[in-house]
């Protein structure tokens, strides 16, 4: 960490922040970016496939992309989000790959210092966020072009570190350390600060004295601590705007069943990871069983089928089901994920086994586990059965952590009556600035405003350093 940055969480009273980030992961590495003064614009010569694009492109030659109307620019644009923002960004950094070309990006990046805006970027965990607590063998469910931030590819940055795509697509591992060296590479560095926890945002007008405030404008109060060797060092900032980047992966989903805290039972895969490397797991154990019927879980399933770890994997949805992540993958693109869900469909409990070691539980419904290392479920028939495992792993989705938010950021939701979800009930922005339309000045991108996939959340970075841009031309000096 840089000292500036040390000064600004070391003292409680200091001049308020024009921004502070909350999450260092793609969304925020790349709003980052932005904000420290590289300012994307169209190069002259470029021309884009998609005809409307072209032309809306070529009416304001030499303007950068941030100073333009984002609404005009997306208007006529689909694709795989229902962002426009999302998909504009996307258009201008990958032009046709949808239609499976390689056409390098249409846009130019200038690095302007005028243009820039100081930010704080605070995370738990290194420059890349959650990509840092995944299994680092794990194969990327997006191409690994699309994991790109911009004016870095990836697969430039692989053929420097000399390492290749599988299939298209690149680990877990990789895109983390790409992360992080992205952040040094742009020199973002000094704007970014790790292992610091947020335990409270809050927003009012402060007492001039306690926060060099000049004015009485209402600013948000960032509270938390640093987590560091000695210990846990408190800090407190003022801002004029936070943007909330912390995508998803805070809070793993729970079945709410009894015996759930039992020691056996886990809610990530880096517990079978971790089991397996101890030999705490062998082919001889016990099934693991695998509750969930999601990637993650089918990537507990390769894991375990690698190490001929025997498998129970049990899922309550049926295996045809079109909203079921496997009917919605091409199979030459993930053939090992095609794999499962065939093991799936073909493999149940009540049947000889195809795949050795290996045995699944469609429809079932988990009711209890026991102490004795046993989980019950109950089938389609109603009729309740007993297996005998080493280890579980619930993995049922997760849910973002906003617990330092009044009301855990439940009143910023679309539907403020059900629960925050990033994919059924995200924070309701302005699609085009990525606003709260609740509170001014508060900001939500990625998975939290609904963007799930790295490549689209880019787009989000767009929409909110081109609204803040416009926030400081306007600010009195």
């Amino acid at each position: 960490m840089s000292s500036s940055r040390k000064d600004h969480l070391g003292a409680s009273s200091s001049e308020p922040l024009p921004v502070i980030i909350v999450g260092n992961g793609p969304s925020g590495i790349c709003l980052s970016y932005l904000l420290s003064g590289y300012t994307p614009y169209v190069k002259p010569d470029a021309v884009h496939p998609h005809p409307l694009l072209q032309r809306k492109l070529t009416e304001a030659p030499g303007v950068s992309i941030l100073d333009q109307d984002l609404d005009y620019l997306s208007e006529g644009l689909e694709g795989r989000s229902q962002s426009p923002v999302a998909l504009l960004f996307d258009a201008l950094l990958r032009p046709d790959t949808d239609f499976g070309g390689n056409m390098k990006s249409v846009l130019t990046w200038k690095h302007q210092e005028e243009h820039a805006i100081p930010h704080v970027v605070l995370g738990r965990n290194l420059p890349g966020g959650a990509w840092h607590s995944i299994e680092g063998s794990m194969v990327t469910l997006s191409q690994g072009q699309w994991m790109g931030l911009p004016d870095l590819e990836v697969k430039d940055w692989m053929q420097k570190k000399r390492r290749g795509l599988r299939n298209s697509r690149a680990t877990a591992g990789d895109i983390a350390h790409y992360y992080r060296d992205y952040v040094v590479k742009k020199g973002l560095g000094h704007n970014f600060v790790s292992g610091a926890v947020v335990t409270a945002v809050e927003w009012g007008t402060p007492n001039p004295n306690s926060c060099g405030a000049q004015d009485s404008s209402p600013l948000f109060q960032v509270s938390g601590f640093l987590s560091r060797d000695q210990g846990r060092q408190p800090f407190s900032l003022w801002a004029r705007n936070v943007v909330l980047a912390t995508g998803t992966f805070d809070s793993p989903a729970r079945l709410g069943i009894p015996g759930e805290a039992l020691p056996f039972i886990h809610h990530e895969l880096s517990a079978l990871e971790a089991a397996t490397r101890v030999g705490a797991l062998t082919p001889a154990s016990d099934p693991v069983l695998i509750i969930g019927a999601g990637l993650s879980a089918a990537d507990a399933v390769l894991y375990a089928r690698h190490y001929n770890i025997p498998v129970i994997h049990a899922f309550r949805r049926a295996v045809d089901d079109p909203g079921l992540v496997f009917n919605q993958l091409p199979k030459m693109l993930y053939p090992e994920y095609h794999k499962v869900h065939q093991m799936m469909r073909e493999q149940s409990i009540l049947s000889p086994s195809p795949y050795e070691g290996y045995r699944s539980l469609p429809g079932h419904r988990l009711l209890c586990f026991k102490e004795d290392c046993q989980a019950v479920f109950q089938d389609l028939k109603g009729v309740e059965k007993v297996f005998e495992v080493s280890l579980v792993l619930v993995l049922i989705g997760s849910h973002p952590d906003l617990s330092f938010l009044p009301g855990a950021g439940a009143d910023f939701a679309v539907d403020p009556d059900q629960p925050l979800s990033t994919k059924r009930n995200p924070i309701d922005v302005d699609p085009f600035t990525y606003q709260s339309t609740r509170q001014e000045g508060l900001y939500a991108m990625g998975p939290l405003a609904g963007d799930n996939f790295v490549r689209f959340v880019q787009g989000g970075a767009l929409a909110v350093a081109s609204s803040l841009l416009r926030k400081e031309t306007r600010k009195p000096p």
